[in-house]
This record gives structure tokens, C-alpha cells and sequence, in this order.
């Protein structure tokens, strides 16, 4: 053997097949509750499984809890659903926090503009269609500009969430409701007007709908349609896009849009379907979470269901257990935070292979 060779060397896998790389992923799952375990004990002396009964208490602990946690995972999953076309194109999208912020401005906008003019269905009608056109725009701008003159991405998409900050700061000052409270309050409290009406007795059953219909319609939309094939091609390579005869700029574009007018849906969903109101938390960071989720899922939207509920899970169980058992807020992120590397690290033994450097031979750690 060369004694140049480097000690480890790190080679891309072919492939893996799916129930293997489950298997990987169930592993460090496992992992992750076990090294959880041992930091709860060790800095509190807290029996672990109580603390995971409190994780679960705290986000499916009653009805209310429940739907709670289906509510934001619901918004979460849109966020990633709206992400998954622009990550497939390699196009790095991280201003999914200002397409939301967009949206939800362009909802409340017509709550409170025309929610006594026009019936609850007209105003859901075209609260739905604003909040479309807004997230289009937000991401329309930065894919016009990747396009024709091939800006960064990452750093204009960024810089987008600040003006939508900051436009959304200008609207609640001007929406304030009462006055100086700094806060547009509950839009249409009395009358409900614009707000989703409750299906089978279950106040947020039309959000899951609208965004089951979404994952659905962005899987299929990805998976089977000539546009999902080029937005594909495009990000495994621009130079054989072009060379197949497909217009780089106009899937930029086309796909940028669809991004944008996701996201923009899931800050009407947020509004008309949970808060009922809009502030800078209207996002509240999950689109900068939602990454995780498209990342983690490989742009499968089926997938990222799974992957939104546990991030959610994890967030309800780690206030749950912050408050139960007295843990300020630094010792339960650490708990979600471990929970997270272990997951995140997992997909690299699922994409590639390490190899040791020994005596004569090579030896292979497989996941």
C-alpha cells in the first residue's frame, strides 16, 4: 500500500436502498435517545423515560395539545413543500421566512381591508389568491436576478427576509389595534370573518387538508410531470440543460415562483388558519427550519410529514419538559439539539462510505 495513502478516505456511494437507509436512520435515532438519556441523568439525575413521557405530554398530552402540534406541523410541512422545487434546482432559497411574512401580510391586508364588505368565503378566496401573488413576488425578484445576471442566491434570498421585516413592522404600526399597543391584535374577533371555518367540529381540520393537498400535488408535480424533470436536469447540471434544449432561465423563474407562491400560502394558512392575526413572529423561524425539513427528506414531500411532526415534537416536548421539571430553556434545546445531529449526521453514512487505512488492506465502515 501506498504510505501516502491518507489515513481515512471518504468515497460517495452509489446507493443505498431505502430500508437500509431507514435502518441507519432508526439506529441514530436510537443513538440520539440513548446519549439524551445519559445527559438528562447526568446534569439533573432525572429519570430519562419520565422526561420523554413529558416530551410526549407536552405535545400530544390532551386534545388541544394535539391539534396544536398538527397545526404548526402543518405550517411547517407547507414551508418545506414550497422549498423542495427550488432545492431540487440547486437554487438555495433561504428567504422562505420572507415569502411567509409576505403572505400573511396580503391576508390580513384583505381581512381587514374587506372583512366587512365580503363574505367568509370570498375573503379566504382572495386572502388565498394575495397571498399567492405576494410569495410569488418575493420569489420571483431573486430568481430574475440569479437568471440574468447570476447574483448569489443564498445572500439575496437572505436579504429579501429583511425587507419583509421590516415591511411587515411598517403594517402593524399602521394596523395597530388599539392603539399603541404595537400590535394589530385579532382581526374580525367578533364576527370571524375570513377566518377557516371548522370542519367536523376540528377548528384547524382545513389546514391539514390544504396542505396534504399541497404535499400531494408538489410530489406528483415533481415526480411526474415535464417540469419536475427539467427542474431535476437543471440542478444536476446547467450545462446539460442547456445542451438538452431546456431554457435554464425560464425554470429559474418558473420554479422560483412556484416556491415563492407556497410559502406565501402556508403565511395565509398561518393567518386565516391559526393566528388570526400578523406580527414579525408570524414565521416564527420556521422558514429557516423548513430547510431542515426539505434537507433531511431529499425533496420528498411524503417523506418531510414525518420529519415536520418530529421537529414539532420536539419543540412542544422540550417546553414541556423546560417547565415541568424546571430546566431553563439552554438544557432542553440541548436535548432537541442532539436529537437533531445525530438524525442530520445519519444521512452522511447514508450518502457515503468511510474507509480506514491499515496494514495491507482497506477496511470499510459501513452504517
Amino acid at each position: 500500500m501506498n504510505n501516502h495513502e491518507p489515513l481515512i478516505h471518504i468515497a460517495k456511494r452509489d446507493g443505498m436502498v431505502w430500508w437500509r437507509a431507514w435502518l441507519v436512520r432508526l439506529a441514530a435515532a436510537i443513538a440520539a435517545l440513548l446519549v439524551c438519556a445519559l445527559f438528562i441523568y447526568g446534569l439533573t439525575k432525572l429519570n430519562p423515560v419520565k422526561v420523554y413521557a413529558a416530551m410526549w405530554q407536552g405535545a400530544f398530552g390532551s386534545a388541544r395539545r394535539s391539534w396544536i402540534t398538527v397545526r404548526d406541523a402543518t405550517i411547517l410541512l407547507c414551508i418545506g413543500v414550497g422549498l423542495a422545487p427550488a432545492f431540487m434546482m440547486r437554487f438555495w432559497n433561504v428567504g422562505a421566512e420572507g415569502q411567509v411574512l409576505m403572505g400573511g401580510c396580503a391576508t390580513a391586508a384583505v381581512l381587514i381591508y374587506a372583512g366587512r364588505a365580503l363574505s367568509t368565503p370570498m375573503l379566504l378566496l382572495i386572502g388565498g389568491a394575495a397571498s399567492i401573488a405576494a410569495g410569488v413576488l418575493w420569489g420571483v425578484i431573486p430568481a430574475i436576478f440569479k437568471a440574468r445576471w447570476n447574483t448569489n442566491e443564498t445572500l439575496f434570498t437572505l436579504m429579501m427576509n429583511y425587507i419583509a421585516i421590516q415591511i411587515t413592522c411598517f403594517l402593524v404600526a399602521k394596523w395597530e389595534n388599539p392603539k399603541g399597543s404595537n400590535s394589530v391584535g385579532i382581526i374580525n374577533q367578533q364576527t370571524q370573518a375570513g377566518w377557516f371555518p371548522a370542519i367536523f367540529g376540528q377548528q384547524y381540520m382545513m389546514n391539514v387538508i390544504i396542505v396534504l393537498a399541497l404535499t400531494v400535488g408538489m410530489y406528483l408535480y415533481l415526480k411526474y410531470t415535464k417540469h419536475g424533470y427539467e427542474i431535476s436536469v437543471v440542478g444536476e447540471s446547467e450545462n446539460t440543460a442547456r445542451y438538452a434544449g431546456i431554457s435554464v432561465k425560464r425554470v429559474i423563474i418558473r420554479t422560483m415562483a412556484l416556491s415563492g407562491a407556497v410559502c406565501g400560502l402556508s403565511g395565509f394558512v398561518a393567518v386565516a388558519g391559526a393566528s388570526h392575526t400578523i406580527s414579525t413572529s408570524t414565521a416564527g423561524g420556521r422558514g429557516f427550519t423548513a430547510i431542515i425539513v426539505a434537507w433531511m427528506a431529499k425533496f420528498n414531500t411524503f417523506v418531510m410529514i414525518l420529519i415536520a411532526f418530529l421537529l414539532v415534537f420536539l419543540e412542544k416536548g422540550a417546553i414541556q419538559i423546560a417547565s415541568q421539571f424546571k430546566l431553563n430553556d439552554y438544557a432542553s434545546e440541548v436535548v432537541t439539539g442532539i436529537i437533531l445531529f445525530f438524525l442530520l449526521g445519519s444521512e452522511f453514512f447514508i450518502q457515503y462510505t468511510v474507509h480506514f487505512r491499515s496494514h495491507g488492506h482497506k477496511k470499510e465502515v459501513q452504517a
